[in-house]
């Protein structure tokens, strides 16, 4: 314990209570922050370009053996889109729903579920696999299904009114807090998607979740792709990236309404007509577009 003692130190703790207050971290945002609390430990300036990655490892790992006991670890992955480091403050064991159960109401959490089921479900087609959802679409689901209403009002009421929905600003109001604590990301079309810091916290709920290999949805014998989806070297789960040349994970993938085009022939029309039909039909909500 003597040796444990001596690696925990008043610059350890104060470099924790700052993370927990984040709860994620760059390196470039790290930088400032150890080097104002090494100054304030070590009584001499310490300057932001003075600290390294390796300084940044070993205040995590120290965290990380003082934590641990707690079911908590800071954990770290690539961002999907700026491919920079981002360490994160998440709980490693215990249901992350449960968690913010904590911290919201019964049918926020419902909400936010059917978020999570259109995200992994309903906009997840073979062939279109956004993984990500707009804000109408997300406020679309502002009410829960009328047969999980008539079975809360049928059932006990020991769970509140956790089938009873939120009004549409409430549901607004519900994605906003959801990228104020760092769960959603919003794009600049419009698109919410798992932050990263979620996709590292989630990731056991959402492979038991979505990767369900009974899936009634699929009619036919050919083996459907699992949802979610990792990246052969890492093994972090991937809600955007690009294939091939024209072929997307990610908002990009998303179905856009094709404008319709006269042409002479009528075997070209109907090809086209036929074609739209088709994109149609494998998408549950073809109405709606990027902005």
């Amino acid at each position: 314990m003597s040796g444990d003692d001596e690696q925990w130190n008043d610059s350890n703790r104060a470099f924790l209570q700052a993370f927990m207050a984040r709860s994620t971290l760059t390196l470039e945002q790290a930088k400032p922050l150890l080097a104002a609390i090494q100054t304030s430990y070590e009584r001499k300036e310490t300057l932001p370009e003075d600290i390294t990655e390796a300084d940044l490892n070993a205040h995590i790992a120290a965290a990380n053996t003082r934590i641990s006991p707690f079911d908590l670890e800071i954990r770290s992955s690539f961002h999907q889109t700026t491919r920079e480091r981002v360490y994160a403050f998440v709980n490693s064991t215990s249901d992350p729903i449960i968690q913010l159960a904590t911290v919201h109401t019964a049918d926020e959490i419902s909400f936010l579920k059917r978020v999570l089921d259109a995200m992994f479900e309903t906009y997840n087609t073979h062939r279109h696999e956004v993984m990500a959802i707009t804000s109408m679409q997300a406020v679309r689901l502002h009410k829960a299904p009328e047969s999980g209403r008539r079975e809360a009002q049928e059932g006990s009421t020991t769970q509140g009114s956790a089938a009873q929905g939120l009004k549409m600003v409430e549901a607004e109001k519900m994605l906003k807090t959801l990228v104020d604590e760092g769960w959603f990301e919003k794009s600049r079309k419009g698109y919410y998607t798992l932050s990263l810091r979620a996709l590292m916290e989630l990731r056991g709920w959402l492979i038991e979740t979505y990767n369900d290999v009974d899936d009634d949805d699929d009619d036919d014998d050919e083996e459907r792709p699992p949802r979610i989806k990792q990246c052969v070297a890492c093994k972090e789960i991937v809600t955007i990236t690009e294939w091939t040349g024209d072929v997307f994970v990610g908002e990009r993938a998303a179905p856009t309404k094709k404008p319709s085009v006269r042409r002479s022939g009528a075997g070209w029309s109907a090809n086209t007509s036929r074609n739209t039909r088709d994109d149609r039909d494998q998408d549950s909500d073809p109405d709606e577009v990027a902005d």
